[in-house]
């Protein structure tokens, strides 16, 4: 008997190929086009005021699970009492 997830997996990558294939033929390489290889220049201000934002963010929910983590780990665990 077939595998379901295989016979899934399988058509889902035909698929997948057949698009991506179908899009690639109608667009034009990226080497055709100029404009599309250009150096666009330097990094925006906009971009490194996002970049530093989620960093930013990242930092105070690391900050915030650490200071969880340290309460539970300061109190004391009770041994079980024996009957």
């Amino acid at each position: 008997m077939t595998d379901p997830t295989l016979t899934f997996a399988g058509t889902f990558v035909a698929i997948w190929h057949a698009v991506y294939g179908t899009m690639r033929a109608a667009l034009p390489a990226a080497g055709s086009d100029p404009a599309r290889t250009a150096d666009r220049g330097a990094v925006s201000i906009e971009h490194v005021l996002w970049y530093a934002a989620a960093a930013i963010s990242v930092a105070v929910v690391a900050a915030i699970i650490w200071s969880q983590v340290r309460t539970t780990a300061s109190t004391p665990v009770q041994s079980p009492s024996a009957p």
